[in-house]
């Protein structure tokens, strides 16, 4: 009988290997440095989260700790329209006046149905709010997430993005699986 080699990358998955050398280095580091080395941020005095409920993000944005994140407002499988959209405009509305200031959000998300959401429920944006987005997924239906990192596509997203949020820029961009947890 012939064995089949395996290769734990062949996949392109996470081995336990890399998981635990990962968050070996990962621990190291933040044992030795603080979480400043491996989120490239600067938090304010305290270390203390309960004291501390600010963090700058790339050295200028300063951000609650406690940011609100958008993916669960579309439709069921992150497609769509939600069920209930004035309830979606309203929790985006309270999480603000809660002192959210720090929304994390995607072209991906509905398609388009989250950044859109955002726009409706919070133009003209308060000072201070930071709205964080992804792009590099189209989205052929619920639940399916196809990667597309091609700068010519990223582009297009984040032109698209600043339409559907109204921007002048956008603060925070990210190239992003945005595929849910599971």
């Amino acid at each position: 009988m012939n064995k089949k080699s395996v290769d734990p990358n062949q996949d392109g998955g996470v081995t336990r290997r890399k998981f635990l050398g990962t968050t070996l280095v990962t621990s190291a580091a933040l044992l030795a440095r603080g979480s400043d080395a491996i989120f490239g941020a600067e938090s304010s005095a305290s270390p203390n989260i309960a004291t501390n409920p600010t963090w700058k993000l790339g050295g200028d944005l300063i951000v609650n700790r406690l940011g609100f994140g958008a993916m669960r407002l579309t439709g069921e499988g992150i497609w769509g329209w939600p069920p209930d959209r004035e309830n979606a405009l309203k929790v985006l509305r309270r999480a603000v006046e809660l002192g959210v200031n720090l929304i994390d959000t995607a072209d991906a998300y509905g398609p388009d149905t989250s950044e859109l959401l955002i726009s409706e429920a919070l133009y003209p944006y308060p000072k201070g709010l930071v709205i964080a987005t992804k792009g590099g997924n189209t989205r052929p239906g619920p639940g399916q997430w196809v990667p597309d990192g091609r700068p010519e596509y990223l582009k297009g997203c984040v032109d698209k993005s600043l339409k559907r949020l109204r921007l002048d820029r956008i603060d925070l961009v990210k190239l992003g699986d945005g595929k849910p947890l599971r």
